[in-house]
């Protein structure tokens, strides 16, 4: 490895180094910012299990009525939109908060789904889509909206 030293202070402040990119992007606390300012991809965890897809989408704090998801030419689309406005009045001061968070995760699901027989259900958090499997192949390019439970 290299060292160069540079006659020019301010050229350390005008050309950060990879690794300060790196750490800002990765650090814990730019994370948690990127969080608070509502860009994050929530969590999603896909399995298989007596014929049909298991999808766990973890959306904490959000409202049934905020969620969306939709199939179009087998491609499934879970998306959220939250807004939130605060307001505090004092005697002086009037203080008016707003909050906006959004996500989109799409996946691409095979042909042999049976997509009438998709189902949705938010408990504790945690969004949980069944996608029932049928042996032949027969492609569904149905535009849907599945409704949660």
């Amino acid at each position: 490895m290299t060292l160069i030293k540079s006659n020019f202070p301010w050229t350390s402040d005008l050309f950060p180094s990879f690794n300060s990119v790196w750490d800002d992007f990765f650090n814990k606390d730019s994370f948690s910012r990127r969080l608070e300012l509502g860009t994050s991809v929530p969590a999603v965890n896909i399995s298989e299990e007596n014929g049909q897809f298991l999808i766990d989408v973890a959306v904490p704090g959000m409202k049934k009525e905020d969620l969306k998801i939709n199939l179009n030419d087998n491609i499934l689309t879970i998306s959220c939109e939250k807004k939130e406005e605060k307001e505090e009045k004092d005697k002086k001061i009037t203080r008016r908060e707003f909050s906006y968070s959004s996500f989109m995760r799409s996946f691409q699901l095979p042909e042999n789904i049976k997509a009438e027989k998709i189902s949705a259900e938010y408990k504790e958090g945690v969004l949980k889509l069944k996608v029932p499997k049928q042996e032949e192949s027969k492609k569904d390019t149905t535009p849907k909206q599945i409704s949660i439970q």
